[in-house]
This record gives C-alpha cells, sequence and structure tokens, in this order.
C-alpha cells in the first residue's frame, strides 16, 4: 500500500499496549490526554469477582454509620402552672335552705307534706331568687298545680341542689351530707321528691342513671326511712318532652306516698 495509515490509539489502549511489552512507535497524545492516563493508573483498580463469588448487594454493603442527631435545645424552665379547679364532678353536693312554697295560701302546721329537691343550680333562675323563675320553674309549678299542691293544704318545700364549694356564711348552701338530715328532722316531710340525677343519686346513695332510679320507691336512711320518688328535671322534660308522660307516672306514684 503506497499510503501509511495513521493508526490513532487513545491513552488507555496505549497504556495497555506497553502493559504487553508491545512498543508504539507513533506520536503520545496530548499532555492533557497523558495527564487524564497517569490519574486512571495511579487509581487502585477493583478486581472483578472471580467465578463462583458474586458481588455483594446494596443491602450488605456496609454504610457509614450515621451522623447523631442534634439534641433539641433544651426549653427554658417555666413555673409549672396549678390546674385550674373544676367544680362540675369534684366539688361537693350542696344544698341551699328549703323554702315554702305557695306560702300565701300556707296553712299550719308547716311540718309534714311534700320536700322536693330540685337540681337547681342559683344562677340558672335568678341567684336565690324566685323558686318559680324561668321557664323550668313554671313547668315545675304547672307539676305541683296539677297534683293540688298550691292551695296550701299540704305543705311543700323547696331545696336546691348543685355542686359547687360552700361559703361557710349563714345562710349560704352548705354540704348535703351535712345539712340533709337537719333539715329533714326539722321539716319533718311524709314524702321527699328528688328531681334530677344529682339530687336522685345523692339522697339514694346510688351511681345508676336516673332513668333506672326513677319509677320506685326508695326509704331514704337519712330521713327515717321517709319514702324518696326520683324523676327528671323541668329542664330535662323542656328538652325532651316525650318523657313528660314517665315524669308524670312519677307524681302519681309520689301522690300515693304523701
Amino acid at each position: 500500500m503506497s499510503a501509511v495509515q495513521t493508526l490513532k490509539l487513545d491513552a488507555r489502549q496505549r497504556a495497555m499496549l506497553d502493559e504487553m511489552g508491545v512498543k508504539v512507535w507513533w506520536p503520545m497524545p496530548e499532555a492533557a490526554e497523558a495527564a487524564s492516563v497517569a490519574a486512571e493508573t495511579a487509581a487502585p483498580a477493583v478486581a472483578p469477582p472471580s467465578v463462583g463469588e458474586r458481588a455483594p448487594s446494596v443491602a450488605e454493603t456496609p454504610l457509614a454509620a450515621p451522623a447523631p442527631a442534634a439534641k433539641p435545645a433544651a426549653a427554658p424552665a417555666t413555673a409549672a402552672r396549678p390546674a385550674p379547679a373544676l367544680l362540675a364532678q369534684g366539688a361537693a353536693v350542696l344544698v341551699d335552705a328549703p323554702r315554702r312554697l305557695y306560702a300565701e295560701a300556707a296553712a299550719e302546721p308547716a311540718q309534714g307534706g311534700w320536700l322536693v329537691v330540685a337540681d337547681m343550680p342559683p344562677e340558672a333562675d335568678g341567684r336565690h331568687g324566685e323558686p318559680f323563675a324561668g321557664d323550668a320553674g313554671k313547668l315545675l309549678d304547672n307539676m305541683l298545680r296539677a297534683l293540688q299542691l298550691h292551695d296550701g293544704k299540704t305543705p311543700v318545700h323547696l331545696m336546691r341542689t348543685h355542686r359547687g364549694v360552700g361559703a361557710g356564711q349563714p345562710g349560704s348552701p352548705r354540704p348535703m351530707d351535712d345539712a340533709f338530715a337537719e333539715h329533714a328532722a326539722a321539716l319533718a316531710p311524709s314524702l321527699v321528691l328528688a328531681m334530677g340525677p344529682l339530687a336522685a343519686q345523692s339522697l339514694m346513695q346510688s351511681g345508676e342513671p336516673l332513668g333506672k332510679l326513677r319509677g320506685r320507691v326508695v326509704p331514704l336512711p337519712s330521713a327515717n326511712g321517709v319514702p324518696v320518688v326520683a324523676t327528671y328535671h323541668p329542664a330535662y322534660l323542656l328538652r325532651n318532652p316525650a318523657d313528660k308522660a314517665r315524669a308524670w307516672s312519677d307524681l302519681c306514684l309520689a301522690a300515693e306516698q304523701g
């Protein structure tokens, strides 16, 4: 052949031929290419796995231990705030001093008759105001009138009961455990009507719901065995008029006892 073909070899091919003992007489590549070859030959080559030996999987490859997470800065110490006082369940059951109903038509003696113990927080119908204030009080009045208890012939006393903290002042509400027996002894009622779950559970010393306490007569040991009948509170009946028939049945049961 008249023409000589120039064999173009890259740096890697030249290095391999040199390792095989083959001398290459063609011009060396540019300096930049030679520098790259020197960098590659200086780095240790990773030998491929031999026959029968498998390459480690990604899960088997050891990983560098992660750096420990930085601990959050400690919050500045603050004074613990006291929890607010909850009066709904933990407070004592208080009762107001009983007051005579229909006093304008009352006839002596004042003892005997009915003692109505109703769940009535003082702030619900005017703080210690008229017993028949508000819609619940008006419904209670209608219920007592339906039993002909408004004519004054049968003494009727109302005792409010609610949860709270006794002030210890004269005339202020007192814990039921201390005050009810004293008031009952002074009034000597022939019947106690408990209206509402708080009054019924406290008097009957039971944790059962009002629906299971109503409709039966239970003697009160704290009042010399006076019978107590539990029924729904007038405020509850305003929200659940379907239970008015059950409440009337309870009132009739109470009238048979009184």
